[in-house]
């Protein structure tokens, strides 16, 4: 359900993250002119949207109207919805101590020979598969130390807990990419600025270039990444939720803590 419309209060609401990821603001238009519609008396049976959905209308009862999101693709459109309302690029921003901490992890690992060596001999595969893990370390560590998997209360609940879950595991894995991929810039300048060509060469037996720094940035920023799934602990609840969800959702988590008090 993308609108729900009381037509005796002249009143309507629109669910945003229903209207998808793309196309926000021109769906919202026109789905606004179409709660006027309806409470001027002026409505048709179904309404399209930007990008060619059609919404059909169903009137609930006298007085409420919905318009409801029928096509195969509906579900997934929601789920993007709910990500983008999370704005899952500003995690960064809102992680300042985890970025510290992996930015300290990295740089302190950057003044180890082994880790020269390590970078040098371990591949793309294997430095992709140390990627991968430390990502899903991280998530999954944000995820339980910071209690953001949720429960459902009753049966009925299971549907929308696990909309709401997998939306999380999504934002936090969009959020963890771009975290990642700024450690790795930030430890790819480290280590050209701070690194005496001639002493890693020294120590891997050949000439340094511009794809041995990439490897070994690639490989630091993985296990500054680990760093910072340990520097998550020292976040709290709050700041976690405010750099990983929407207004509307932290809302949301509010009011269940307050149920559960009461």
């Amino acid at each position: 359900m993308v609108a729900e419309i009381d037509t005796s209060r002249r009143f309507g609401v629109i669910s945003l993250p229903g209207l998808g990821a793309t196309f926000v603001e021109r769906r919202a238009r026109a789905l606004a002119r179409t709660i006027v519609a309806e409470v001027t008396g002026e409505s048709g049976r179904s309404q399209s949207l930007a990008g060619g959905e059609r919404l059909q209308r169903v009137q609930a009862d006298d007085d409420k109207v919905h318009y409801v999101a029928v096509s195969h693709v509906s579900r997934l459109r929601l789920l993007a919805g709910m990500v983008y309302a999370n704005r899952p690029w500003r995690l960064v921003s809102g992680l300042s101590r985890v970025l510290m901490a992996a930015f300290a992890t990295g740089a302190v690992s950057l003044a180890y020979s082994t880790m020269w060596k390590l970078s040098d001999q371990m591949g793309p595969w294997r430095l992709g598969v140390a990627t991968i893990l430390a990502s899903v370390t991280m998530i999954t560590w944000l995820i339980v130390d910071h209690g953001l998997w949720e429960r459902p209360p009753t049966e009925g609940g299971r549907e929308r807990a696990v909309l709401y879950n997998v939306s999380t595991v999504v934002t936090l894995t969009i959020g963890v990419v771009v975290f990642h991929a700024g450690v790795f810039v930030l430890l790819l300048v480290t280590a050209w600025w701070t690194i005496p060509p001639q002493m890693v060469s020294d120590q891997i037996d050949h000439p340094m270039s511009f794809s041995t720094l990439m490897m070994m940035a690639w490989l630091l920023a993985a296990v500054a990444t680990l760093g910072g799934a340990l520097g998550s602990g020292m976040e709290d609840d709050d700041a976690v939720k405010a750099a990983a969800y929407g207004v509307r959702q932290r809302q949301r988590f509010d009011q269940e803590n307050t149920d559960d008090q009461v």
